[in-house]
């Protein structure tokens, strides 16, 4: 199986409000950019995406490492889902898990994949990561291009 490294970050301009992610995929000596922004998102909604969205740009099962900042993201992918798909998508409270939707389809893609969690204190930790944060600013302002779509949370 191919070796891919992921790295992500999400970024919103207010919590909800204008956002965006970026995510790196390297794999041997080449790497692929991704990005793009969303009206009425929330930080934690675009920290996701960047993670779907690299894993919705392979097209085989792989072995990967993803770097991520987003504690939410991390925790959520190997904590807190079993239990709450156990639960019927509820918290341990009975109240709906937020980000549902997301969290589902995070689900469905990595059962896909052979993945390893690298959780890093921010987002200026690797070059990649720096780098991440960037496209994920630039995506949340439109400096991108004409990516902007609608998004409840």
């Amino acid at each position: 199986m191919k070796e891919v490294f992921v790295f992500t970050a999400g970024y919103c301009v207010k919590n909800p409000g204008d956002g965006g992610y970026g995510a790196i995929l390297k794999y041997r000596d080449s790497s692929k950019e991704l990005l793009q922004g969303y009206q009425y998102t929330t930080t934690n909604r675009m920290e996701m995406m960047a993670v779907i969205a690299a894993l919705e740009d392979l097209r085989e099962s792989c072995i990967i490492h993803i770097t991520t900042a987003s504690k939410y993201v991390n925790n959520g992918c190997t904590t807190w889902i079993q239990g709450w798909k156990k639960n019927g998508w509820k918290t341990y409270d009975g109240l709906p898990v937020k980000n549902t939707d997301l969290w589902q389809k995070l689900d469905e893609l990595i059962s896909r994949h052979d993945v390893t969690w690298h959780l890093i204190d921010d987002t200026s930790s690797t070059e990649e990561s720096k780098r991440c944060n960037a496209l994920a600013i630039s995506a949340s302002t439109g400096k991108s291009g004409p990516l902007l779509i609608k998004v409840h949370s």
